[in-house]
């Protein structure tokens, strides 16, 4: 008897899960397909850049600072000890632009915006104010989350884009006066090694991780249920499947577009 019910539990859960999934593949379409209303919210689009990309700036450039620090030390010593380490620019110019700083960007703002997105709209939603929208006609998706999402479209590129800046001129700071590495060989080097695909990869990544975590969090946020503490569960849900999702999708450009290029 109590195989049948774990069973039957274990049943239960694979078909929540399956509709879980499929309930968010819906919205996803949904929410990339409401993004022309954004221009009609667009006074909501330009707080959430503010909100989402401005505030957010610190935390990235700091990131992206020690990335580029911990990057030029290990490879630095790894280097110098064939005699190649007028080659750190290089590598650390390739590991910021391919990977460090796209990941480490989508990481500190899937905990950030993330967590922000899920636990604003959870809170509108056990507060019954999404039912309110609904009652004046207005459609959330189109008013809470087309500004999220574009806004997260375009300020994610910026961000990872100045974490890679901040990170290889740290780099090139750490070469300097720990490795002698003249500045000009630094960046002759950082410049040298980087090809166009390198970027592509490295700029391409920024739009599926912020379409993921806005799209994520959003999904979280307006299916909250339970009171404040569905908030929180929300909010954790949100932060780590974001978080996962930045890790795989880096993954797929990584063996399979990087490959395809």
């Amino acid at each position: 008897m109590s195989m049948n019910s774990a069973t039957l539990t274990f049943s239960s859960r694979i078909k929540e899960s399956v509709l879980e999934v499929q309930e968010f593949a819906l919205f996803t379409v949904s929410a990339i397909g409401s993004l022309r209303s954004a221009y009609h919210y667009r006074r909501d689009s330009v707080e959430q850049m503010y909100l989402i990309g401005v505030q957010a700036l610190f935390i990235v450039m700091l990131a992206g600072m020690f990335m580029g620090v911990i990057m030029a030390i290990e490879s630095g010593h790894r280097l110098e000890t064939f005699g190649a380490k007028l080659l750190v620019g290089r590598t650390v110019a390739l590991a910021m632009i391919r990977e460090l700083g796209p990941v480490i960007t989508g990481l500190m703002l899937a905990a950030r915006n993330g967590s922000k997105n899920a636990a604003e709209l959870g809170s509108m939603r056990v507060s019954e104010q999404i039912d309110a929208l609904k009652a004046f006609g207005t459609d959330p998706v189109q008013k809470l989350v087309a500004p999220r999402l574009l806004a997260s479209l375009v300020v994610f590129l910026p961000l990872t884009i100045i974490a890679d800046s901040i990170g290889i001129m740290a780099g090139m700071g750490v070469s300097d006066l720990w490795l002698h590495v003249d500045p000009s060989f630094y960046w002759l080097s950082a410049v040298g090694g980087v090809q166009l695909k390198d970027l592509f990869v490295g700029f391409a990544k920024p739009f599926v991780f912020g379409t993921a975590i806005s799209v994520i969090s959003c999904f979280y946020g307006l299916r909250t249920t339970g009171g404040t503490a569905g908030v929180g569960r929300s909010t954790i849900n949100s932060v780590v499947v974001s978080s996962i999702m930045v890790l795989f999708f880096d993954f797929i450009f990584t063996k399979v577009i990087w490959e395809l290029l």
